[in-house]
């Protein structure tokens, strides 16, 4: 978050630096450009850093760790996500790391990992039925049965999950 901030002030620096020589090479065009370039300088960068947010992270993931599902959003603060709405947040899952029952053939447990912008990381393990098309969360706290969804075949964690076995 610091080095983000660092690059958005080094932005706003740059493009005021650049428009002030671009002013005084034109001498015609009037001053107030320079820190209406430093703003939009700033804005730009902020707006690049978060929507290379989820390119970057993904891309960092480590070895056997794959992505299941990316949810996109839109903000009124930020306009331009309603033309290209931004990845706020991802499940990944640790393919590596799949545990299958050995009573019931086809049923694995999974270790999924929650990333979201400005968020800690946050892991859940959860229990996936590849034939039956059923995911629980056995981690209730309370030591009783996993309370089963029938999500289908189409789920992403489900699909996710079957895929990589």
């Amino acid at each position: 978050m610091v080095f983000e901030l660092m690059a958005v002030i080094v932005a706003g620096f740059a493009g005021a630096g650049a428009m002030l020589v671009v002013t005084q090479l034109l001498r015609g065009l009037p001053r107030w450009l320079v820190p209406l370039t430093a703003g939009v300088a700033m804005l730009g960068t902020s707006i690049a850093l978060e929507y290379g947010w989820y390119a970057r992270t993904a891309a960092g993931l480590p070895a056997g760790v794959v992505v299941a599902e990316a949810a996109s959003a839109t903000s009124w603060w930020r306009p331009w996500t309603y033309a290209v709405p931004m990845v706020e947040r991802f499940i990944a899952l640790d393919t590596g790391n799949l545990h299958p029952n050995a009573e019931t053939e086809g049923l694995y447990m999974a270790d999924l990992y929650f990333y979201g912008r400005w968020r800690p990381v946050q892991s859940v393990q959860v229990m996936v039925d590849c034939p039956g098309g059923r995911r629980a969360d056995p981690a209730g706290g309370d030591g009783g049965a996993p309370v089963w969804r029938d999500v289908g075949a189409g789920d992403p964690i489900v699909s996710a999950v079957c895929g990589a076995v």
